[in-house]
């Protein structure tokens, strides 16, 4: 059987279990518009190419699955680039398809040409330029297992006119691995049976989970493993909905703007245990005083991670879930009772810290953003997917919003692009559409991808976007009070910042607002009954500061807990 080259894409994406794609057409890639025009793909039709990447994403960590877009060539693959590197940052399995110029053109400055693979080499796990039609069908089972396998990643597949249009006789591709399993990393027993005896004697562990534990889908492997020897549990920013917010062992977000309790933990104790976790500089703070009394163990999948930035004394190359499971069954056979006797008095440390300096606020005239998300919170059970941009209200969501699962917070934590969440709520949304699904935004970030409005209107998908509106670009506007003598250099938008209920209204959604405190429930309510889209514009305290914070290069326990106030 003949078939072009734009067929045998289908065909390929349709081979890998994908059914859905987000895109924007444009002159190089209408003849595979075409053949989606007569196929059952659904297509999702973005107001930006940067929106599609962002959707892609948001679908790929919701669901699990690997996320597409579909560019045309020259802008329209560039405008993917912060999308793609926000996906690397994140390992984030995405599958990108650009349009190319014929391949006797590239080369020669033809109109909409651009070297993609140049651009997005250092931004993506693997990248594709398909010169021969026989090559695509092998080159796109190749592309869906690298971006899986391993620790994930986006890859790229960019694709000429004349390959689109060529035609051959079409077989299914057997490369890389003769079908669609992906390898499991087994770890050595070795370091394992270290790992169990450094358990056994220690008596103040902590438990540090990553993006690893999602992406490995570990979960319920380590909660077994936490429980089992009851240790308590801190995670980054990528962690998230790892291990259950609600649990008892749960101490919340570790780092810059992370909870005392935990900053204090990790800084006191004498085993640290990480699972998926890389060591930003947000998590770790000053290296030389971070964990320095501890014994480290370092699962990871991928060795390069392992003492890239921290030194670690016990290193695991496996994938999450293989060495929590052997883990788990070693400890089975090591009497579990007098390792969990040994924690009583740690367990009532990290709770006097937690008394010491909690997580709060003080609500006063204005709305306090931190109480929009508690009230979110509470009114939702914590029954929803949040999806955040990047600043302060990502890091309130952080802090006041508990994750009990896997795949529910969805944020951009490497690179900390404003203008992801909004779209990769929309990408969400697509994967589960009778899912409640919410982007926590600020009123400057909101409007990096506001456009994408369009989006959800057209294909009727309910997202609820929650405002909080300060009038700055809150958290560089909280740098500047802190560290540059409260010169708001560029940050102050109060003034420039569009009516976000006539905004939402000239799109076809509905648009709500609160301006007091006592507004804030009633406002949710509305705004999570309606069956449509959704701007919630809650205009908030302006100079609220995200807190506690470390500052840049200070340790993990020299933190500020409120203004004034350091610990």
């Amino acid at each position: 059987m003949e078939l072009n080259g734009s067929q045998i894409l289908l065909r390929a994406l349709m081979n890998e279990g994908v059914d859905t794609i987000f895109g924007y057409p444009g002159g190089s890639i209408l003849d595979i518009h075409d053949e989606l025009f007569k196929s059952s793909f659904k297509h999702i039709l973005v107001r930006h190419e940067q929106g599609a990447a962002h959707a892609a994403d948001g679908y790929a960590r919701s669901s699990g699955k690997v996320g597409v877009c579909l560019v045309t060539s020259g802008p329209g693959a560039t405008n993917t680039v912060t999308g793609i590197a926000t996906a690397y940052m994140d390992s984030i399995p995405m599958v990108i398809v650009t349009g190319q110029v014929p391949t006797p053109f590239i080369g020669t400055d033809a109109f909409q040409e651009v070297d993609i693979t140049g651009i997005t080499r250092p931004c993506t796990k693997h990248n594709f330029l398909v010169r021969h039609i026989d090559e695509l069908a092998n080159t796109v089972r190749e592309a869906f297992y690298i971006a899986r396998s391993g620790r994930p990643g986006p890859v790229l597949i960019d694709l000429p006119k004349d390959v689109m249009r060529a035609m051959t006789e079409y077989r299914e591709p057997v490369s890389p691995s003769q079908g669609s399993a992906e390898p499991v990393y087994l770890p050595d027993a070795g370091p394992l049976t270290e790992t169990v005896n450094l358990i056994k004697k220690a008596k103040k562990p902590v438990l540090l989970i990553g993006g690893g534990v999602i992406h490995g889908r570990a979960t319920a492997e380590l909660i077994e493993f936490a429980h089992k020897v009851n240790i308590p549990v801190t995670s980054t920013l990528m962690g998230l909905g790892g291990f259950p917010g609600t649990d008892p062992l749960w101490m919340g977000m570790l780092g810059m703007h992370g909870t005392y309790y935990a900053n204090m933990a990790i800084s006191d104790c004498d085993l640290l245990i990480t699972v998926g976790v890389r060591f930003s500089d947000r998590v770790t703070g000053r290296l030389a005083t971070f964990a320095s009394n501890a014994t480290i163990v370092q699962i990871d999948i991928d060795a390069t991670s392992i003492n890239k930035n921290v030194l670690v004394h016990i290193p695991i190359v496996s994938d999450c879930r293989s060495a929590l499971i052997q883990l788990n069954a070693l400890l089975d056979r090591n009497g579990l009772e007098k390792i969990r006797e040994g924690r009583e008095d740690w367990i009532t440390r990290i709770g006097e810290w937690r008394t010491e300096g909690p997580m709060s606020y003080c609500q006063g005239e204005a709305i306090k953003p931190q109480c929009v998300i508690e009230t979110l919170y509470r009114m939702t059970k914590g029954d929803a997917i949040v999806a955040t941009e990047v600043g302060q209200n990502q890091m309130w969501a952080a802090q006041f919003f508990r994750f009990d699962k896997p795949n529910t917070f969805l944020t951009s934590g490497g690179l900390g692009t404003m203008g992801y969440g909004f779209p990769a709520a929309i990408g969400a949304q697509v994967a589960f559409p009778d899912r409640l699904v919410v982007d926590i935004a600020g009123d400057g970030s909101i409007q990096m991808n506001i456009q994408e409005l369009a989006t959800a209107v057209n294909y009727k998908l309910p997202v609820k976007v929650v405002i909080l509106n300060n009038g700055y670009l809150g958290m560089v506007r909280q740098w500047q009070e802190l560290f540059y003598e409260k010169r708001y250099a560029n940050t102050g938008i109060g003034g420039q910042v569009p009516d976000f209920v006539k905004l939402a209204e000239a799109y076809g959604a509905l648009g709500l607002r609160a301006v007091k405190p006592g507004e804030v429930e009633a406002t949710l309510a509305k705004g999570l009954e309606h069956p449509g889209p959704v701007l919630m514009d809650f205009v908030v305290e302006a100079e609220e500061k995200v807190f506690p914070m470390v500052n840049p290069g200070a340790s993990l326990t020299d933190m500020k807990l409120s203004s004034g106030i350091g610990m």
